[in-house]
């Protein structure tokens, strides 16, 4: 960031560029969570079950999980900046054009279309910011960029949930829409493409650089599937949540989209930042910090999803609160972890199939599989229990990524005689 020149705060091409991906991948976050605020009246409209509701979600991370390898590809092998403009205005039109859908399957045909737009700028985003930044700095930029996910998401449950009582559940989708507009201009503008690798330290080695070296590359596969199973209750717990609460609670929609959008961004930005500066600080001592902070962020947010579904229902809201905190600790850190697991020839390809295996085990089917298994047993509370086991099974995975975590400098080469 340049200093003041003339009383004005002049921004270099990394600053302005990062400024403007943080803002779109806001955007982004509050397209994606506008449903899930205003469940009640687009199910009694469509007279769809919750199996169905939950299907919404899957039709959304399906084409997600599709899209992503293609979009990695091309984007080691293409500009990023025209696809990153691509992306974002294919979601802001498919979120726009919400408000002419008026049935079911043209709705999940949406959110399909908001699948795609959303991989091909959250598969570029990562990269294009490690091309500005070395492995060092890379947790304490990446954990401001993704400060924006839990800002989104609660803008989303908000818009859907106030708004949508207020104006009807189609309003939100064509108050939220418009702004991607603007930002993926601006983004033409200002943003900017640097040079591929220019900030790497570490050599492009076989596991590190090709498609094929990513199956043996044990950092990248510890991060990769300790992040899916995470995804998987973070992806279920995020769409039903509010639901959860309008039942289990006794809570109005609007009241129930409130306490989960306010938990959200005041976690979500405090447990986001504090983990980005824990692991910072920590990576000054132990190199294994991002998985270790990781694993420490899941087992403690099992403890507190213990009390929110199965403890006492005085408990559930506050144990949400701290639940959420402990669940934003590693948001920075192990997206981070995968991003300096993999050299910058293959970075682009390596987030794709990331994205792929998150989205295949993870958030792709949780929220249809939780709304299967309320529909069957009557009861939300032991579906959305489930969850816990993912956290579990995030938790040994992570250990094992402790164990096999990459350094982040070559160490220096002995002086000869």
């Amino acid at each position: 960031m340049k200093p003041l020149q003339n009383g004005r705060l002049h921004l270099g091409p990394a600053q302005a560029t990062l400024l403007l991906l943080i803002a779109l991948n806001l955007l982004n976050y509050i397209d994606r969570y506008i449903l899930s605020g205003e469940v009640e009246p687009i199910q009694r409209e469509f007279h769809a079950t919750d199996h169905q509701m939950g299907a919404l979600a899957t039709a959304l991370f399906v084409f997600y999980m599709i899209a992503a390898p293609l979009t990695g590809w091309l984007g080691d092998r293409f500009r990023r900046k025209p696809l990153i403009i691509a992306g974002a205005t294919l979601w802001s039109l498919a979120t726009l054009g919400t408000v002419w859908v008026h049935s079911y399957w043209t709705f999940y045909l949406r959110q399909g279309l908001v699948g795609i737009g959303e991989a091909t700028f959250g598969i570029f985003a990562p990269a294009v910011i490690a091309d500005f930044y070395p492995e060092r700095e890379r947790n304490r930029i990446l954990s401001t960029f993704y400060v924006a996910i839990p800002v989104g998401a609660a803008l989303g449950y908000l818009a859907g949930g106030q708004l949508g009582s207020l104006f009807g559940w189609r309003a939100p989708f064509l108050i939220c829409a418009l702004p991607g507009f603007a930002v993926a201009a601006l983004y033409g503008l200002f943003g900017r493409e640097p040079e591929r690798g220019a900030c790497d330290h570490l050599r492009s080695t076989h596991s590190r650089s090709t498609f094929r070296g990513l199956f043996r590359n044990p950092a990248y596969l510890a991060a990769t599937f300790g992040l899916a199973m995470l995804t998987f209750a973070m992806g279920g717990m995020s769409w039903w949540m509010p639901e959860f609460l309008r039942r289990a609670s006794g809570l109005s929609m609007s009241t129930a989209s409130l306490v989960v959008g306010a938990t959200t961004v005041v976690d979500g930005i405090a447990g986001t930042l504090v983990g980005g500066w824990l692991a910072q600080r920590w990576l000054a001592r132990d190199h294994r910090a991002l998985y270790l902070l990781s694993f420490w962020s899941v087992l403690l947010t099992f403890a507190c999803g213990l009390v929110v579904f199965f403890g006492p229902h005085g408990c559930t809201i506050p144990a949400l609160f701290a639940a959420e905190f402990f669940l934003f600790l590693n948001t920075g850190p192990l997206n981070t972890a995968i991003i300096n697991s993999v050299a910058a020839p293959i970075r682009a390809t390596a987030v794709g199939l990331n994205f792929f295996i998150i989205h295949c085990f993870g958030d792709t089917f949780s929220p249809q599989i939780i709304g299967a298994v309320s529909d069957a047993t009557g009861s939300l509370r032991l579906a959305m229990g489930t969850t816990l086991l993912a956290m579990l099974a995030s938790a040994a995975i992570l250990r094992v990524g402790v164990r096999v975590a990459p350094p982040l400098e070559e160490p220096a080469k002995p002086i000869s005689a």
